[in-house]
């Protein structure tokens, strides 16, 4: 089994659309969470949950906020935006899904998808955090290989002698190049970018435009154990 890694994609159907147009027909799809919140909350949801079987899903914080009382670190008028583009069976479905979920991969063994780390689905840390303030994150951890996303940044790092891998953000990459940003995979995993065209909407943006640089500088502020 291949599996493409989309995460973050927030609610951009075109950047989604892109990509699942370039996923091999054999790969199933891990969606990482986060899916929804951002300009086509409906139609972004719509179309995952169209493919059925194929789509295997994890919850992301910004997921979890849409449920009124939970904790929560994205801005409130986008969560409350989101809120009223979406049935109550909607929201309850992104509630109930797991926030973790483990599958083999052909040539890579077993993998563990989590949308932060290991231990929440708000925990940052980004490719410069040090590794000692990460490591507590992945304690316990059995799989030789974790996927995350969470800070829209892709990576591959070590920490603490697990390999850990940053898909990125298929909706809102902070990269120096646009496009859709997300992981594929099979023998090994492969780092993915796709051009899309994007559309308007009246989605109110207040998510922070950045350079990978910039957005790594400012994550770095957020991380575990500063």
């Amino acid at each position: 089994m291949r599996i493409a890694a989309l995460y973050d994609v927030h609610g951009n159907l075109p950047a989604l659309e892109a990509v699942l147009a370039e996923i091999p027909d054999d790969a199933e799809i891990v969606v990482g969470g986060d899916v929804v919140a951002g300009p086509f909350p409906h139609e972004t949801l719509n179309r995952l949950r169209a493919l059925g079987d194929r789509v295997h899903w994890l919850r992301g914080n910004a997921d979890r906020e849409l449920t009124v009382g939970e904790e929560g670190i994205a801005p409130s008028s986008i969560v409350s935006w989101t809120r009223g583009q979406l049935s109550d069976e909607e929201i309850e479905f992104l509630f109930a899904l797991p926030p973790s979920l483990e599958l083999d991969v052909d040539g890579v063994g077993r993998v563990l998808f989590v949308h932060a780390t290991a231990r929440n689905d708000m925990d940052i840390f980004t490719e410069r955090t040090p590794e000692n303030r990460v490591a507590p994150c992945f304690e316990g951890v059995g799989a030789g290989l974790v996927v995350c996303g969470h800070t829209h940044s892709q990576f591959d790092r070590e920490i603490a002698g697990l390999r850990v891998v940053n898909a990125g953000s298929v909706g809102m990459a902070y990269e120096d190049a646009p496009g859709a940003y997300w992981a594929l995979l099979g023998r090994d995993l492969e780092h993915r970018r796709t051009e899309f065209e994007p559309r308007e909407s009246d989605f109110p943006d207040e998510w922070p435009s950045s350079s990978r640089d910039e957005a790594i500088m400012y994550f770095e502020t957020l991380a575990v154990g500063s």
